[in-house]
């Protein structure tokens, strides 16, 4: 058994990042599906599904640490485990994911299924 698949994993709330964000701190890595990624998602954040997921693909800013974001927090757990294995540098992921973010009150973007719309949720 690895010792890096019990190593506690950071995390940062829903408002953490939001204001993180805010001053331009991290880049937020959402790893959700497209599907999930185009029907609704928190602005500015980059997609990198799970299922095709190559830590070593992600963006490398040491002046921006990345945070990981997913549905409700498991999907980025796992994508923080990936980086963890592979030596990639990484600062959080987002506790409870996009569930937390929008009972946070937080803005999302999102696309209106009937006409393509895209929809600004604050």
């Amino acid at each position: 058994v690895e010792g890096a698949m019990f190593e506690k994993i950071p995390t940062m709330s829903a408002k953490e990042v939001h204001d993180a964000m805010e001053r331009g701190e991290i880049i937020l890595i959402d790893v959700r599906e497209p599907g999930e990624y185009a029907a609704e998602r928190i602005h500015g954040a980059l997609l990198f599904p799970l299922s095709t997921f190559d830590p070593s693909a992600l963006p490398h800013d040491r002046a921006q640490p990345i945070v990981f974001h997913c549905a409700g927090g498991k999907r980025s757990e796992n994508a923080m485990r990936a980086c963890l294995k592979a030596n990639i540098p990484v600062r959080a992921h987002m506790a409870g994911g996009i569930a937390a973010w929008k009972s946070s009150g937080l803005p999302t973007v999102s696309i209106d299924p009937d006409t393509g719309a895209v929809r600004d949720r604050q």
